[in-house]
């Protein structure tokens, strides 16, 4: 496997953004590739360069505004939520005239969790969200290796299976250990460890923090908070219900996901294909798996599960322009029909249900019932 996998549509995307706003910033977990993909786009113009994790970046930005209204072109500042006072400050610099410099920021925090860009650079600024490879940028041949291994660079790209499992498990370490008391969350790494491994133990089911609280000793509210920075970090996905005035009860609690699948079979101590093939949660690691390739090529907007306390549920569901959409993940040789789909798409409506599954050939099995293999993800796109 190559060591370096190019990434053009995120290419693209980032360039696009530059040309329409003053300000780019592009997001995702840490290790994510953020820092070598706008190093790849500095190699095509001149960039001034500030990295806030070193400390010569941070002591050049001790006096920031005279350090930065003086820079024209391309300013890169990585790690950017390491200094919130920032943004206060490219908002003076976005609205000059004329724009001496456009400035691309990197960080390892979504908006929410980093309040100030979003009230400070409405308007101002053009977000790009990354994640880790996907199948698109790896190629199909490779959906066993990204699904086991996740897909962060290091982990991926590692020589063997054993030192991809080396580097999740250090990744984990660093990130309990020094990423999130940077987030404001002072409990010891041990807890949230325990926390997070609650959490794998939960991928794919609704979020019942009561239950999480009493099992850590702790209230709902804080383990509320923490799966809220969780989240804000791109450790765990929340996919929330959707709800509809249907004459079922309908569930209210959103479903829990570890975004990254190398990740969750870290923390369930999944170490090869074998194991996974063998483990109780392997069709809960196939649904968070093929659910985070499917978001990547619908967005993360209108999307939604949908259940309702008699059994009837529907893995996710999506919107274009005013129609509606199903997909359901199952790893299964052959998927068939069953009575919670057709629930799903009389009630909700849905115009074509897509079944998920790690087959090599996409057919149809009833009528607006598709089954779809993951090479051919690219026809939700159309959809």
């Amino acid at each position: 496997m190559n060591n370096l996998i190019a990434r053009p549509q995120l290419e693209q995307a980032v360039l696009k953004n530059l040309d329409l706003f003053p300000i780019t910033a592009i997001i995702g977990p840490r290790q994510s590739g953020k820092t070598t993909l706008a190093r790849t786009l500095s190699e095509f113009q001149a960039a001034e360069y500030f990295d806030l994790e070193d400390p010569r970046s941070r002591e050049r930005l001790q006096n920031p505004m005279t350090v930065l209204e003086r820079l024209n072109g391309l300013v890169i500042i990585d790690e950017v939520q390491l200094q919130p006072e920032l943004f206060q400050l490219l908002r003076v610099l976005a609205d000059r005239r004329p724009l001496k410099a456009r400035f691309l920021i990197l960080g390892s925090a979504s908006p929410d969790l980093i309040r100030a860009s979003s009230e400070s650079l409405a308007g101002r600024i053009g977000y790009i969200d990354i994640g880790g490879f996907d199948l698109g940028e790896v190629g199909c041949g490779q959906m066993h290796r990204l699904w086991l291994r996740g897909g962060f660079p290091p982990s991926f790209l590692a020589s063997d299976d054993e030192a991809s499992q080396l580097w999740r498990e250090n990744f984990i370490r660093t990130f309990l250990e020094r990423d999130l008391r940077l987030y404001g969350i002072e409990t010891a790494p041990s807890a949230l460890r325990r926390f997070w491994n609650m959490l794998a133990h939960c991928h794919g089911q609704l979020w019942n923090g009561s239950d999480i609280g009493r099992s850590l000793n702790a209230s709902h509210t804080t383990m509320r908070r923490h799966l809220d920075i969780l989240t804000g970090a791109f450790m765990i996905r929340q996919l929330q219900p959707y709800h509809e005035n249907l004459s079922k009860r309908q569930v209210k609690s959103p479903k829990i996901y570890i975004r990254d699948s190398g990740l969750f079979h870290t923390l369930m101590r999944i170490d090869s294909m074998a194991a996974l093939e063998a483990h109780p949660k392997l069709g809960a690691s196939w649904e968070g798996f093929a659910l985070e390739q499917v978001l990547q090529r619908i967005g993360e907007r209108d999307v939604y599960f949908w259940a309702t306390q008699s059994g009837a549920e529907l893995d996710l569901l999506y919107f274009r322009a005013g129609r509606r959409f199903g997909v359901e993940f199952k790893h299964a040789d052959a998927p068939a029909i069953n009575r919670s789909m057709r629930i799903a798409i009389a009630d909700l409506r849905i115009e074509h249900l897509y079944v998920v599954y790690p087959g090599p050939k996409s057919y149809q099995l009833g009528n607006g019932i598709k089954v779809l293999a993951m090479q051919d993800l690219n026809e939700l796109k159309n959809s």
